[in-house]
């Protein structure tokens, strides 16, 4: 073979990219065994489905003993487009832990909704999610963004005949768009300066760029993260997201309020943290300026949805989901003034408390929903008479969010979030972060309140036995996100010091 054959022709390392690939082909076994099922066999699919999600979760531990790269460029080791390293692990479980939860809270999913479809694209959704973390340059990084998002319209909007779904999805859809025609724009912009997409080149490019080409880098770096925050729904660019997650089948609005999120923060924090660090005084002020416009709007429309208004609870956990993610910003905003391992490992241990919980707490939701499909704040007065433990897992939830005892996770992560903050020098962040946290207080605590409110008994229907039964596969993801937060609380330094030390 000639040298010049060799030098193209790299091996592939199987295991490193284990995770993703056993997502995709079990997407791809759903679609054709869907082919052959009969109609009164479709539920087979939500097996298939949980067993691709749980083997693709233990490819994880063979990644545990070091860093794994492949797909790297001949002669030059360490610019290589897919690396499976301590950050990539840690967002990869949490994104298949949530999948796995969405995936056991619509197994017994009675709406108008094709099986074979919604498994195979749910599957393909959390396959883009799990590769987005172990991307290393531009190019792969977008597409994953894009097999993320792409399934995940369809599954908005993919209750046939209801016209919600079908506003919502086109929202989702045009969002979308828009944001990823602005990363492209920032993406060629920065190659241009450049001249290479991979994260590390990049970063050496912007750190020695031609002085004529600096206004064209900062303008690149600046619109990549303005698509990102498209894509998370950062304030301003978060309008999308109450109609999007009312419109949507509640296990998806879950879904794309948890692993949606970790995708697409951790391509925000290889973009700004790896590739842009040379350019931390562009985006270290603009993602601090994000991170505070987003908690705030999203907590202060969160507190209007008073139980009163027949407010819609799920309406409630998307105002909340945005103010969620401006706690989230703050750490990624103060690796631009400090120590950005110890920053990013904030961001991701806040981001495994908010997984757990709030995937909790659409469980919750998906429960009273059977009974009560319009899922009104007032639908869940008194349903610790109802359903014990469904109550006082929702109360933890709800608590851990709010950043209260015995929800010790919640406060814990708040509290690092407010000392990431503080150690950056971004006093007046820190400030906005406090009082965001008190005004959150209100809203949490007042849903609280009302699931241990009598309330009237309601007149008796034979035909609602049946909808009271919870099915196994929604107590068990109840179960499973309390247990997993009742466990992070009891140690919840381990949870910073697991996510600290991944290294970029």
């Amino acid at each position: 073979m000639s040298p010049l054959a060799t030098s193209v022709i790299q091996s592939v390392d199987w295991a490193a990219i284990a995770p993703p690939a056993i997502a995709a082909a079990a997407a791809l076994v759903v679609l054709v065994t869907d082919l052959f099922l009969p109609e009164g066999r479709k539920q087979v699919l939500a097996w298939i489905t949980v067993g691709g999600l749980v083997l693709a979760g233990l490819g994880l531990l063979p990644l545990l003993d070091g860093d794994r790269t492949t797909f790297c460029l001949a002669g030059r080791p360490g610019e290589c487009s897919y690396v499976a390293d301590h950050f990539t692990l840690v967002v990869q479980l949490l994104v298949l832990a949530g999948a796995l939860v969405a995936a056991l809270l619509s197994v017994h999913l009675t709406d108008r909704m094709p099986a074979g479809e919604f498994w195979f694209l749910l599957l393909s959704s959390a396959a883009g999610a799990a590769l987005l973390p172990a991307s290393r340059d531009l190019a792969t990084l977008v597409i994953a963004l894009e097999v993320t998002t792409l399934p995940s319209f369809a599954l908005v909007g993919l209750r046939r005949g209801d016209r919600l779904s079908g506003e919502a999805a086109l929202k989702f859809f045009l969002t979308s768009v828009a944001a990823t025609a602005v990363t492209l724009l920032g993406v060629s912009f920065v190659y241009a300066a450049t001249g290479s997409l991979h994260l590390n080149a990049i970063a050496r490019g912007l750190d020695a760029v031609d002085p004529r080409l600096d206004a064209l880098a900062a303008a690149g770096a600046a619109l990549t993260v303005v698509g990102f925050a498209f894509k998370l729904a950062v304030a301003p660019f978060h309008f999308w997201v109450p109609d999007t997650y009312t419109g949507a089948p509640l296990p998806v609005a879950g879904y794309l309020s948890v692993v949606g999120k970790a995708a697409g923060f951790s391509g925000l924090i290889l973009v700004t943290v790896v590739a842009f660090e040379p350019y931390a005084h562009v985006w270290g002020p603009v993602v601090a300026v994000l991170a505070a416009l987003t908690m705030t709007v999203g907590n202060v429309a969160a507190l209007r949805q008073r139980p009163g208004q027949s407010r819609s609870a799920v309406r409630l956990l998307a105002w909340s989901s945005i103010g969620q993610a401006g706690y989230l910003l703050v750490p990624i905003a103060a690796a631009a003034y400090a120590d950005p391992q110890r920053q990013v490992g904030i961001t991701l241990a806040y981001a495994l408390m908010y997984g757990a919980v709030n995937l909790g707490a659409f469980g919750v939701a998906a429960l009273v929903a059977r009974t009560a499909p319009g899922n009104r704040l007032t639908d869940y007065r008194g349903l610790y008479a109802r359903h014990p433990f469904a109550a006082l897992a929702m109360a933890f939830f709800l608590l851990c969010l709010a950043g209260l005892p015995p929800g010790v996770i919640g406060l814990f992560a708040k509290v690092a979030v407010f000392s990431s903050a503080v150690d950056a020098g971004l006093g007046w962040l820190a400030a906005v972060t406090a009082v965001n946290v008190v005004i959150a207080l209100v809203y949490y605590l007042r849903w609280t309140a009302l699931l241990f409110t009598r309330a009237e008994a309601p007149a008796a229907d034979p035909a609602a036995a049946e909808r009271t039964r919870t099915p196994a596969p929604l107590t068990a993801a109840i179960a499973l996100t309390a247990v997993i937060g009742v466990a992070l609380s009891g140690a919840p330094q381990l949870v910073l010091r697991f996510a600290s030390s991944t290294l970029l």
